[in-house]
């Protein structure tokens, strides 16, 4: 039995299959980025899972893709916890871009996949190779265009008073506002970049406003310029994307890859269906 994974911040999609790539089971724990997690909050999230916890010893691999996982200290927290529960199985534990370009690229085709979802990165792809020219530093630094990124920009347009007064308006009834509420889940709570993605939909809703298209096309042009044009063929190859973010902004993403005589290719929600295609064939 294989277990595959995609974890992001917010979510973790499992897909378990067995050697002739038939389902077994599938299920979603909350996301276990080890950036921002403990190891026992981590242990907790999938053990308290009824299909893992009763399958952990027949699991003899386990795929794992996982947001945080960009350097050796986060996947060798990953690595630890697994151990423990999945006794049997031999660990593949590698950052969530990986998943997002065996979802999307062609091997032997050169592209660029990005990530647009509570956090951001981008990757280059060969057609053999993964390539990137920048190390993720996180939601508090990085992250341009991520649904973490847009929370922090409408927090701070809100309290700075640099949004009209009917967003302000509009905000105010749909989020608690106070502000040691806000400072309670980012410095508190765990998982401050997941409370910030929350306000992503807010955007997504609300897109065809004044306001937020000035947002969006501000954060998805931050993006373009510090990611993806870091790779000097970048108006060549095909650029795809994966995330909340992309996929429900699609149309506004398109329009100003256009502008910049970019071309866009493949755009999904989420990439874990492409990932169980592409450990299928390599069964």
């Amino acid at each position: 039995m294989r277990l595959i994974v995609d974890s992001g911040s917010t979510k973790t999609d499992w897909i378990c299959i067995n050697d002739n790539g038939k389902t077994l089971f599938d299920t979603q724990t909350k996301g276990l980025n080890p950036q921002v997690l403990t190891e026992q909050i981590i242990e907790e999230r999938v053990i308290n899972n009824y299909d893992l916890y009763q399958n952990r010893k027949k699991i003899s691999h386990l795929h794992f893709y996982g947001a945080g996982c960009g350097t050796e200290l986060p996947r060798q927290l990953i690595k630890k916890v697994f151990e423990k529960i999945f006794i049997n199985s031999a660990l593949d534990i590698k950052e969530d871009t990986y998943a997002a370009v065996y979802a999307t690229c062609e091997f032997g085709q050169k592209s660029i996949t990005s990530i647009l979802g509570t956090g951001s990165n981008c990757t280059y792809f060969d057609g053999k190779n993964i390539i990137q020219k920048v190390d993720s530093l996180g939601y508090v630094i990085m992250d341009d265009a991520s649904g973490n990124y847009f929370g922090k920009q409408l927090i701070r347009d809100y309290y700075f008073n640099k949004m009209p007064l009917s967003v302000q308006k509009l905000m105010s009834e749909s989020f608690d506002m106070k502000s040691n509420t806000i400072k309670d889940n980012i410095y508190k709570r765990e998982n401050p970049n997941t409370y910030l993605a929350k306000f992503g939909r807010f955007v997504i809703d609300n897109k065809d406003e004044a306001y937020f298209k000035k947002l969006i096309k501000k954060g998805f042009n931050l993006f373009i310029t510090n990611q993806i044009e870091q790779f000097s063929d970048c108006k060549s190859v095909p650029l795809h994307f994966i995330g909340s973010i992309a996929f429900y902004l699609k149309d506004e993403l398109k329009e100003i890859l256009i502008s910049k005589d970019m071309r866009i290719g493949r755009v999904l929600r989420k990439p874990i269906d492409g990932l169980v295609s592409h450990h299928i064939k390599r069964v």
